[in-house]
């Protein structure tokens, strides 16, 4: 399809979408629709704390939450700054900072795991822009398994990632039943969704099948594994542990909508996982395999805004190991040179799956099953889609 013929084709779909939006299906799906490529209708709010599991040992995690704000604050808060390293930090273009969240009641919850030692800010425009969207994300630095906080060995952070995230589900709920609470009557409780990348892809498949001794939290009622171990064998790295996949039974137990993500030129975690992930999960009443063609792991992080602040402010890419950015160095000349797949575009496409997989199955809005289709991924050349 040319150029010229796709954009008619997209601008038409989302024509008729709306308007079949505004027919209603169901009482939730009168809204005319957002295209969940793009920012939403909010402007976004962004939070920082500290929540503390006294059950655990008064094991510490810090939050970072994005949500959705008035479209008046932009012009009275200050766009978050997402620290680095010291004073290095990157300044978001969307979030507000301690903007005030949006007065609505029963705003659905999502909980963000980050990769293995990695930074729970990893996949910021993926925040902002479900946040955008009507959403409350929750992204908890995962203590022993993070970035400048990585003592623990694999299966001990295996263990933990699970209980860290209802106990985050916790907190948010308790926040929302507190009445001078930021979030005080904001969220629903009937609702709510896990999203992760890597280690993180794995924590959203554990908290609905189980996963290192942890039973799945029942409130969960859709997940979107990005880039997940699922057969240990099809991994590239030397970390292993009893808990380095999952088994037929495991993944039997889903009965949640699931939306596996994944890229075809992954070497790190080979887009086999999912390929396992989406013949095994046959409990599961949907599930949704997209594969980014030519998109590699780090496509579903932001190594290149980060790399790209860090060469603005002078630093060239030989001094990244003296600020402890180092690792930083392999991900970012595969994702990030001109000769590779776009990060733009594997933002882009990333943003409109996981958008559109929530808003149709947490939010009930119907129409946006459309973007869900194979029909509507054939307009994408990027993608390719299989449905179960």
């Amino acid at each position: 399809m040319s150029l010229p013929a796709r954009a008619f084709f997209l601008a038409s779909l989302h024509l008729a979408l709306a308007l079949l939006a505004s027919c209603g299906e169901s009482a939730q799906s009168t809204t005319p629709l957002d295209p969940p490529d793009q920012l939403g209708a909010f402007a976004v709010g962004h939070r920082a704390f500290t929540a503390v599991d006294e059950a655990r040992n008064d094991r510490e995690l810090p939050v970072d939450i994005w949500y959705p704000t008035d479209r008046g604050n932009a012009d009275t808060f200050e766009h978050t700054k997402y620290p680095l390293a010291g004073a290095i930090g990157l300044e978001s273009e969307v979030a507000l900072e301690e903007a005030p969240v949006a007065e609505m009641p029963n705003q659905i919850l999502l909980v963000f795991s980050h990769g293995y030692d990695g930074i729970n800010t990893q996949s910021v425009e993926l925040m902002e822009a479900l946040a955008s969207h009507g959403f409350v994300v929750a992204s908890p630095s995962h203590t022993g398994n993070a970035q400048g906080s990585s003592d623990d060995s694999f299966d001990e952070a295996a263990a933990n990632r699970v209980p860290d995230v209802s106990f985050i589900i916790d907190q948010m709920f308790a926040r929302s039943d507190d009445p001078s609470d930021p979030f005080g009557g904001r969220l629903s409780e009937a609702q709510v969704g896990v999203v992760g990348h890597s280690f993180g892809g794995m924590t959203a498949l554990g908290m609905a099948a189980g996963w290192a001794g942890a039973e799945p939290d029942p409130r969960v009622r859709a997940i979107a594994p990005i880039s997940p171990v699922v057969d240990p064998d099809l991994q590239s790295d030397t970390r292993e542990g009893d808990n380095a996949g999952f088994t037929a039974e495991q993944l039997a137990g889903v009965t949640v909508p699931v939306m596996l993500i994944g890229g075809t030129e992954d070497v790190n975690v080979p887009i086999g996982n999912n390929a396992i992930a989406f013949e095994e999960l046959v409990n599961a009443p949907v599930v949704y395999k997209v594969d980014v063609i030519g998109a590699n792991h780090t496509h579903f992080a932001n190594v290149c805004s980060i790399g790209n602040l860090l060469l603005d402010l002078g630093f060239s890419q030989e001094a990244w190991p003296a600020l402890g950015a180092e690792d930083l160095l392999e991900p970012y000349e595969a994702t990030c040179s001109p000769d590779v797949f776009s990060i733009e575009e594997a933002t882009r496409l990333q943003n409109l799956y996981v958008v559109a997989f929530f808003k149709r199955h947490l939010m009930n809005q119907l129409g946006y099953q459309q973007y869900l289709s194979t029909d509507f991924a054939a307009t994408e050349p990027a993608i390719d889609l299989s449905v179960r």
